[in-house]
């Protein structure tokens, strides 16, 4: 069934948008969820679940959600993100605000009332209590919230550390404050000020992690704006009017004058014009353009005046398809990240029992409850796992985003992950390697018949074909002026040839090891027709840097050996790694014969099955839509080199996660001892918060590096 959109409100981080997908995965019919924190959308597939289901699964985890019928177009889903990240941000900047604000008269009294040495009275402790009950009621709000909704679905999350730690400092000191009136307990410490501080740091940490992730969703929002919200509608009457992008529908004309953006996919109907169309393909030269030719949504007309006869609606141009592409991989989750969720599902439950150890084993085994209390808090606080939740998340925005800059296309977190440790590439050869359209370079008839007897009828039958091959038969018997004559009984056989009646006459045009066809009339053999491609300019300067990265190159085709070779050896390739002859079967069979990971590299039909089954699928954005959907990552256009830079960009992303995890739990690791032994002292707390905020800030630091390592170095030069 088509997935089905559910708009989530109220999620506020990682951990939240982890937990509702965690939540629809467990309604029965559901095979895979992807929640977009970005849009606060939640796309879900499977076998016909009920949205009533998915809906009440997300609000018991204490979410708003709603379906969503229509598809949002490019001005839509750009407000999405736009309102949304800006809730967030603000969300998490009032609460920061609000609890550090507090805290820190709060600790500045604390400390100013302590080295005094005058007797304060009540007047202290009770501004301290106050200051602690307003943040805990207003910047705690949201992690109570989040730990009770998790609660009463019977799970833990992140909040939950949070919320007890902080309870527990709050509900101590106010013990604490009951005793001192009871004459009791006169050396205890108040944490009133702790208590608020390391909610208000914590916040800091989430208001950070908001602006961070609307940075890293930049790339998206850039695509978005690329799109005009307005175009100019031509009417009957040849007037023109402006209209909302999501208003015009196929068929309908536009206009758009030098300097615009195109607003719609479309035909040129009437105008010629240099377009730029880098948005798409990354190329930034300008393509000339003439009326029967297409162009691109977000692309720029850059002399004349162009009407353009729309292919799509504005909702479903290639900007707003790209956008949810980009979208879909930003949310969706990559093998590695899938350890981390088993890792913290887990997690939460440990560290609560570490808390309990803990106070047990100070007030049993050293006899002392408060240093114990204390103890319990830093240990509750400092392991909670928000740089884990983080890690890859950051990372994929990042990678994922940066490509679609570069017009590649990462259809999910899987495809960069698996892009990143590909250790051979296949390739296609005829319209990835080559430009795709070959020219007839000889003809040899055999004694007997005529070179254009043996073009024309060759021609006549290739005609009824759509094979490139046929195709360059065709238009070379048509150059030289000869018949090309209907045929009958038509028949087509993958990847051995055709055959038809023309003219009464059987003609079969077949593969040849000599030469590409042999063409047989009667039964007769009639002559050989040689067809030859041309590589593409920037092919051997792909297949080198592939080599460069330590990437083992092959090229599989279904072309004769002698045709693949000449091509190999001409982009450097080395004919050893060359698999010609091939059917689309035995395609498949040699791409699951390989060893290791590998990626294919294809753009047609034959190529589809090849392309699902290897471990990366990579179509040529300009090949066939089967291709395309078979595949896991497009790259732009006829931009061979895109791929080494997908490798490039997926390595460093990959290296980013692994690099993320790595001080996720190196910091959890090292820091629960130290807590559980009060190493940490009576402020233990406060100190654990601004450690917490110190390990998310690691994390969202090397996700921004990435970006800046992308950006200042376009992948090709790292």
């Amino acid at each position: 069934m088509d997935p089905v959109t559910i708009k989530v409100e109220g999620m506020t981080c990682a951990g939240c948008a982890t937990a509702v997908r965690s939540a629809i995965e467990n309604v029965p019919g559901v095979e895979s969820a992807q929640v977009d924190l970005a849009t606060g959308l939640a796309t879900v597939a499977g076998d016909q679940p009920k949205t009533t289901s998915i809906i009440e699964a997300i609000m018991t985890r204490g979410y708003k959600a709603e379906a969503v019928e229509a598809v949002l177009d490019a001005s839509g889903i750009r407000s999405q993100i736009e309102q949304t990240q800006l809730e967030h941000e603000r969300l998490w900047r009032t609460r920061a605000i609000i609890g550090l604000s507090t805290w820190a008269p709060l600790e500045l009294l604390h400390w100013i009332a302590a080295s005094s040495g005058f007797d304060h009275g009540l007047l202290v402790p009770i501004i301290m209590w106050a200051g602690a009950t307003l943040v805990l009621a207003t910047a705690g709000w949201g992690f109570y919230k989040s730990a009770f909704a998790a609660a009463r679905g019977g799970t833990t999350n992140m909040d939950t550390l949070i919320s007890i730690g902080a309870t527990t400092a709050y509900v101590y000191s106010v013990v604490v404050f009951v005793c001192h009136q009871l004459g009791l307990m006169h050396d205890e410490p108040l944490y009133f000020a702790e208590s608020a501080g390391l909610l208000g740091l914590i916040s800091l940490g989430h208001w950070l992690d908001s602006r961070a992730a609307a940075g890293a969703s930049a790339a998206v929002r850039k695509l978005l704006h690329m799109q005009p919200d307005e175009a100019e509608l031509v009417e009957a009457d040849d007037q023109t009017r402006m209209v909302r992008t999501s208003m015009i529908t196929p068929g309908q004309e536009v206009m758009v004058r030098p300097g615009g953006r195109v607003p719609v996919d479309g035909v040129i109907l009437e105008g010629r014009s240099s377009i730029d169309e880098s948005i798409i393909t990354g190329e930034s030269i300008p393509i000339d353009k003439e009326a029967g030719q297409e162009v691109i949504a977000g692309s720029t007309n850059t002399t004349g005046v162009l009407r353009i006869k729309s292919t799509v609606d504005g909702g479903s141009t290639t900007v707003a398809r790209m956008a949810r592409l980009v979208q879909q991989a930003q949310s969706s989750r990559a093998n590695i990240q899938r350890l981390a969720d088993k890792v913290s599902s887990v997690f939460v439950p440990a560290v609560l029992l570490i808390g309990l150890v803990t106070f047990l084993c100070w007030w049993l085994l050293g006899d002392d409850v408060p240093r114990g209390a204390v103890a319990t808090v830093t240990v509750l606080i400092i392991s909670c796992p928000c740089a884990l939740g983080l890690a890859t998340p950051m990372a994929v925005m990042v990678g994922a985003g940066e490509a679609s800059l570069r017009g590649i296309l990462v259809k999910s977190a899987q495809a960069l992950e698996q892009a990143g440790s590909v250790n051979t590439v296949v390739f296609d050869k005829t319209g990835t390697l080559t430009i795709g359209s070959p020219e007839v370079t000889s003809v040899q008839p055999e004694p007997g018949h005529d070179a254009g007897e043996v073009l024309s009828l060759a021609a006549s039958v290739e005609n009824a074909s759509e094979h490139p091959i046929g195709a360059a038969i065709v238009r070379a018997a048509r150059e030289k002026g000869l018949e090309v004559a209907p045929v009958e009984d038509f028949q087509s056989v993958p990847g051995q040839g055709v055959s038809g009646l023309v003219n009464g006459r059987r003609v079969d045009v077949t593969r040849d090891p000599k030469a590409t066809c042999k063409i047989i009339i009667d039964d007769v053999e009639a002559g050989l027709v040689t067809v030859a491609d041309t590589p593409r300019p920037d092919s051997r300067r792909a297949v080198e840097e592939l080599q460069r990265l330590g990437l083992d190159v092959f090229m599989l085709t279904g072309d004769r050996h002698d045709a693949a070779i000449h091509i190999a050896e001409s982009i450097g390739l080395d004919r050893n790694n060359v698999i010609a002859d091939a059917t689309p079967e035995s395609k498949l069979s040699t791409i699951k014969s390989f060893k290791g990971s590998v990626a294919m590299v294809g753009d047609g039909i034959n190529d589809a099955a090849a392309l699902a089954s290897a471990d990366l699928g990579i179509a040529m954005g300009s090949g066939t839509n089967i291709a395309i959907e078979s595949a896991q990552l497009v790259i732009p256009g006829d931009q061979v080199t895109s791929i080494p830079q997908a490798v490039t960009l997926a390595r460093m992303t990959l290296r980013t996660i692994k690099q993320n995890l790595f001080l996720a739990f190196v910091y959890n690791a090292a820091a629960i001892p130290v807590a559980a032994l009060g190493l940490l002292g009576a402020h233990g707390p406060l100190i654990a918060a601004i450690a917490m905020a110190c390990s998310d800030a690691s994390v969202i630091g090397n996700a921004l590096r990435l970006k800046s390592r992308l950006r200042k170095g376009r992948v090709d030069s790292v």
